[in-house]
C-alpha cells in the first residue's frame, strides 16, 4: 500500500505545479516512506509516495504505457499481476518493469473501462489518459484502499487521505454535520459522504470518470445475493466445504506474493487461526505472527494465541497494550483516522502495526472480513432470534434464547429480561424492514446524539436511516434476511470503519500493508451463493468455514465462544478517576463552545458521572469516545488548519 495525490483541471487554466503536489504528498510519508514520484502536464498532476513491496528497484511510480500517453499512480496490490501480465504480453503489450502497477495501464488499453474486472486485489487507482484528456479514479470492490476527492476553483483534488488534499484548499474545511449524524448511528458516514463537508470518497466498487469537464460515477461491482431458492448452490455440505477450502488456499497463496517478508496477525480467534494455519500448511514462507495482549482479562485472548502458536510452531511476538497506552496514543490515532470513532479499538491496532514495523516487516495478512462474508457476528444470531420472536412478540419463551448468546454477561432473571426486551425488542414491529437486523445496534449508538448542540441539530436534514435506505439496492428486499444483514454490515461497519479507521489507517500509520484473504472477491462471490443455513447452522456461526478448515485447528479454538475484538474505552482516559489533561481541556466548556458540535452543559455532566464511577454500558462508553474523538478531529483539521496544513506543519 502507498499514498497517492493529484490535481485535475476541470476548468482552471492555471498549470498544475509540482511544489503544490509536493506539499500534498508529503502529508502521506507514513504511507510511502520509500520514495516519491511526480507527473505533470497542462491538465493534470500526479504524485505518489511509495511503500516498496513488489519490484523494489523498478516499480517507481507514476508508471506509463509504451508511448507515454497513459499514466497511473496506484495504492495497493494487484495480486494476480503475474497471470495478467502473461495474458497481456500474449496480446502484444510490452512491459518495462516487473511491478504489478504496470499491468494497470495495459489492462486499461486492452479492456477499456472493464479493466477493473480483471483485477484480484485491493487498490485505489488514478489513471490519466492524455489522448482522451480523461481521468479515471477507481477503488477496489470492498473498500480496502481509501480514495477521497473534492472540487475547488475549477480543480478536482484527490488523495489517499484527506490530509493530503487540505494543503491545496484555500480555506479551512468544515464539519459535515449530516455525516456526523450518520456516523453516530452506523459508526461511519453513508458513502460517499465524509466528516469533511464537500469532501467525498470514491465508494467501494465504483469508478469516477472525469472527461470533457463532466464527472460520472459508475459501479462495477457489488455484493449480490440470490433472490430465489434455485440460485443457491445445490451441492452437498462437504462439496461446498471442499470448494471453500480450495478457494481460501488460493486467496492466501496469492496474497503471499511479495519481494519483502510477509507476516500475519493472530488474535486467537477462528478467523486468524484459519489464516495462520493456511500459511503454515500452504504458504511456503516462514510463519511469522504478531498479536496484542491486554492488561484486562475481558479483552485479552493470550491463552488461545499461545495454544495455536504451540500447535503450529510459529515464530511469534506480541505487544502488550495498557490502558494508559491507549489514552496516550488516542490523539495521534485520530490524526490518522481523520474521523470520529465510537470505540478505542483502533488504537491498539496502531500500536501493533508499530511493533510489526519495528521487526522489519512491511506486510501482514489478517482475518478481516470472515465474519461479514461467512456469517460470524453475534448480530446475525440476534437477528435470527429476533425474526423468530417477532412472529409472536408477546412470547416469554422466545426472547430467552437471546440469553444464551452472551454467557459472559450478567443477565440475571429480572434484570436480564428487562435488558433483553428493551434492547433486542426494539423494532420487532418492523420485521420486514431491510434494516431490521441492525435496529438495536443503531438505536444504541444513536443515543450518543443526545449530546448534540442545538446549533448542530439545526443543520441536520434527512434522518440517517432514511439516507442509508436510499443507498440500498432494489433487490435487497427479495434477499434472505440473513443476507440483508450481511450486506448492511459490509456496507456500513466493515467498509466505513473496520477497513478504514481500524484497518488501513492504523496499518499505514506505521507503513505496514494489510492483506485480507477472506475479502478475495472470489471468496465473497462463492459465499454469497451459499445458503444462510450453512453459514449459521441454527446458532453455530461460520459453520461452513469450520467444516472446511476445522481439521487444521485445535478443537478448543474451533469450538470456543466468539469473542469480538474490543479494547478498554473509559478506563483509557481516566487515572485515579480523573480525566487525562487533554481530555479535560477538549471536553471543557470553552472547547465545546468553540467547536459548537456538542452541548457544553451535558458533556461535563457525563465527565462527572464517569468520575463518580456511575458510567456503565455501551452508551456512556461510546458517548465519551465519540465526543472526544470529534473534538480531537476538530482540533487537528479545523482549528489548527493553518498551522498543520498551510505553514509546513
Amino acid at each position: 500500500m502507498c499514498g497517492i495525490a493529484g490535481i485535475f483541471n476541470l476548468s482552471s487554466a492555471e498549470p498544475v505545479r509540482e511544489p503544490l503536489l509536493q506539499q500534498m504528498i508529503t502529508r502521506l510519508n507514513h504511507r510511502g516512506p520509500d520514495g516519491t514520484g511526480f507527473y505533470t502536464d497542462n491538465h493534470v498532476g500526479l504524485a505518489h509516495a511509495r511503500l516498496s513491496i513488489i519490484d523494489l528497484e523498478g516499480g517507481k511510480q507514476p508508471i506509463h504505457n509504451e508511448d507515454k500517453t497513459i499514466w497511473v499512480i496506484f495504492n495497493g496490490e494487484i495480486f494476480n499481476y503475474i497471470e495478467l501480465r502473461e495474458e497481456l504480453e500474449r496480446r502484444g503489450h510490452r512491459f518495462y518493469t516487473h511491478s504489478d502497477t504496470e499491468v494497470i495501464v495495459h489492462a486499461y488499453e486492452e479492456y477499456g473501462d472493464d479493466f477493473a474486472q480483471q483485477f484480484n486485489g485491493q487498490f485505489a487507482i488514478a489513471l490519466w489518459d492524455s489522448n482522451k484528456k480523461r481521468l479515471v479514479l477507481l477503488r477496489d470492490r470492498v473498500g480496502i484502499a481509501p480514495l477521497f476527492y473534492t472540487q475547488q476553483n475549477g480543480r478536482l483534488l484527490f488523495a489517499s487521505e484527506v490530509k493530503a488534499i487540505l494543503p491545496a484548499l484555500a480555506h479551512s474545511p468544515t464539519l459535515n454535520a449530516q455525516a456526523l449524524d450518520q456516523l453516530m448511528t452506523f459508526w461511519s458516514p453513508v458513502s460517499p459522504e465524509t466528516l469533511f463537508k464537500n469532501v467525498y470518497e470514491v465508494s467501494p466498487g465504483f469508478m469516477l470518470i472525469v472527461e470533457h469537464g463532466e464527472m460520472t460515477s459508475r459501479r462495477y461491482w457489488d455484493w449480490q445475493f440470490p433472490v430465489s431458492q434455485d440460485e443457491y448452490f445445490s451441492a452437498s455440505e462437504q462439496q461446498l466445504a471442499d470448494e471453500l477450502h480450495d478457494l481460501l488456499i488460493s486467496a492466501t497463496q496469492i496474497r503471499l506474493r511479495s519481494d519483502v517478508p510477509v507476516g500475519a496477525y493472530l488474535s486467537g480467534g477462528l478467523d486468524s487461526s484459519v489464516l495462520v494455519s493456511l500459511i503454515h500448511h500452504y504458504g511456503n514462507v516462514p510463519l511469522r505472527t504478531f498479536s496484542i495482549r491486554f492488561e484486562e482479562g475481558e479483552f485479552d485472548e493470550g491463552n488461545y494465541q499461545n495454544e495455536l502458536i504451540q500447535h503450529l510452531g510459529a515464530d511469534h511476538s506480541r505487544v502488550h497494550c495498557a490502558n494508559q497506552d491507549i489514552g496516550n496514543a488516542f490523539q495521534k490515532t485520530i490524526w490518522h483516522t481523520e474521523s470520529t470513532v465510537m470505540r478505542t479499538a483502533p488504537v491498539p491496532m496502531g500500536i501493533l502495526s508499530g511493533h510489526v514495523r519495528s521487526q522489519n516487516y512491511k506486510v501482514v495478512l489478517t482475518g478481516e472480513g470472515a465474519d461479514e462474508v461467512l456469517g460470524g457476528y453475534d448480530l446475525f444470531k440476534e437477528a435470527k432470534i429476533r425474526q423468530f420472536w417477532a412472529k409472536y412478540p408477546d412470547s416469554e419463551f422466545r426472547p430467552l434464547l437471546l440469553k444464551k448468546l452472551y454467557p459472559y454477561l450478567d443477565l440475571s432473571k429480572g434484570r436480564g429480561m428487562t435488558y433483553i426486551k428493551s434492547f433486542f425488542g426494539a423494532g420487532l414491529d418492523q420485521a420486514d424492514a431491510a434494516w431490521f437486523s441492525h435496529i438495536p445496534r443503531w438505536n444504541t449508538t444513536a443515543k450518543c446524539k443526545e449530546f448534540f448542540a442545538e446549533s448542530l441539530k439545526a443543520q441536520l436534514g434527512d434522518d440517517a436511516i432514511e439516507t442509508i435506505a436510499k443507498s440500498l439496492p432494489r433487490a435487497l428486499t427479495r434477499w434472505h434476511p440473513f443476507n440483508r444483514a450481511q450486506y448492511l454490515e459490509a456496507k456500513s461497519l466493515m467498509g466505513g470503519y473496520l477497513l478504514c479507521s481500524q484497518g488501513d489507517r492504523m496499518l499505514l500509520s506505521n507503513s505496514v500493508e494489510g492483506r485480507f484473504p477472506f475479502l478475495d472477491h472470489r471468496v465473497i462471490e462463492f459465499a454469497n451463493r451459499v445458503h444462510p443455513k450453512l453459514k449459521m447452522k441454527v446458532l453455530n456461526e461460520k459453520y461452513l468455514l469450520k467444516k472446511a478448515m476445522g481439521k487444521y485447528l485445535p478443537p478448543s479454538i474451533v469450538n470456543r465462544y466468539k469473542q469480538p475484538y474490543r479494547a478498554p474505552d473509559i478506563p483509557a482516559f481516566f487515572m485515579d478517576n480523573k480525566p487525562l489533561e487533554y481530555v479535560s481541556e477538549l471536553l471543557g466548556e470553552s472547547a465545546l463552545r468553540d467547536s459548537g458540535y456538542f452541548d457544553a452543559a451535558k458533556v461535563p455532566r457525563l465527565l462527572k458521572k464517569i468520575e463518580q464511577g456511575r458510567a456503565i454500558g455501551y452508551k456512556d462508553n461510546m458517548a465519551l469516545v465519540g465526543i472526544l474523538s470529534t473534538q480531537i478531529w476538530h482540533n487537528h483539521f479545523i482549528k489548527n488548519f493553518n498551522k498543520n496544513f498551510k505553514s509546513g506543519g
